[in-house]
């Protein structure tokens, strides 16, 4: 008969293990509240990462695929029709930020998921199974580190015209996943030697299972931490590269809107541009700013020292 010990430290031998899993999963999620709420900073955080993901859903819906343009607005001040103003061209700059979200949010998550998966496996697999495979995943891995972003998306994007943020995430996720694999080898390489992994592999449990459900987990924490500085990386990638115009303006993001105010529209020259370029650069740091504080609430809630403290 399996005991279930129940969170009041109880023997309760009819409680289930599935159960037991969901008041984790409720006890977890609570914990989660608990420390969201302890610093007003960590709430503003989710508040501004749900406006930019609820822009990104919304957003497109609300307005027409083909902006309205009044040439007898160009480069109007904000105000209530037109709360950050309008561009060089007379399109209400609120409307295309909030369009350009998708774009950027989509190759931030596809990039994200891209790189923590890839770096992941290839990092849990190398430092557990050591040996040949570790030192051959380890040169692959380096091959990954020494390749130049830059110039070969420079050198990609001349024959490959990235046409939607998908294909976007996919290249900058290729491009990312080393440094995440180096480091989940070197977690790997400490956890394998703890004597739960040992007793594991003496009960002679698969690979897969105790990769999956022994190390995986204890790693979980540092992995979904890693994710979300990877989507700060990607949209630093991509709207840097849509401002030096090397990718094709073939969607509406803030990459595109930074390089318009610039060589367009004079924002560096013409004070009345310069709505049209702060705008995205505030979004851009809006958008960093939610992630470092939610980063700073994950690192609570999953280390046992600072909740405590």
């Amino acid at each position: 008969m399996t005991v279930i010990i129940n969170p009041e430290g109880v023997a309760d031998p009819k409680a289930s293990p599935a159960g037991t899993r969901a008041t984790l999963r409720r006890n977890f999620w609570r914990g989660v509240w608990r420390v969201l709420r302890r610093k007003p900073s960590r709430m503003a955080g989710v508040a501004i990462i749900a406006v930019f993901v609820l822009m990104g859903i919304v957003g497109p819906l609300l307005y027409p695929a083909n902006l309205p343009r009044d040439d007898n607005a160009l480069y109007a001040p904000p105000s209530l029709a037109h709360p950050l103003g309008t561009d060089f061209e007379g399109t209400d700059v609120l409307a295309l930020i909030v369009t350009g979200a998708r774009y950027v949010l989509l190759t931030g998550f596809a990039t994200a998921v891209i790189t923590v998966t890839v770096g992941t496996a290839i990092g849990l697999f190398a430092g557990f199974r050591r040996g040949r495979w570790d030192t051959l995943l380890m040169r692959i891995t380096d091959v990954n580190l020494a390749i130049p972003g830059l110039p070969l998306l420079l050198v990609l994007s001349t024959v490959w015209k990235f046409t939607g943020p998908l294909q976007m995430g996919l290249v900058l996720g290729l491009l990312g996943w080393g440094g995440i694999a180096r480091a989940v080898r070197s977690q790997t390489l400490s956890l394998r030697e703890r004597g739960f992994i040992e007793a594991a592999r003496g009960l002679g449990l698969p690979t897969t299972h105790i990769i999956g459900r022994e190390l995986l987990p204890g790693m979980a924490p540092y992995i979904a931490m890693n994710m979300l500085i990877a989507v700060t990386g990607a949209v630093y990638a991509q709207v840097g590269l849509f401002f030096l115009g090397v990718l094709p303006f073939e969607s509406n993001n803030w990459g595109v809107m930074l390089n318009l105010a610039v060589f367009n529209g004079g924002a560096l020259t013409t004070p009345a541009a310069l709505p049209y370029l702060l705008a995205p650069l505030m979004a851009i740091l809006l958008l960093t700013l939610g992630i470092v504080l939610i980063v700073d609430a994950m690192d609570e809630i999953f280390n046992p020292r600072l909740r405590e403290e």
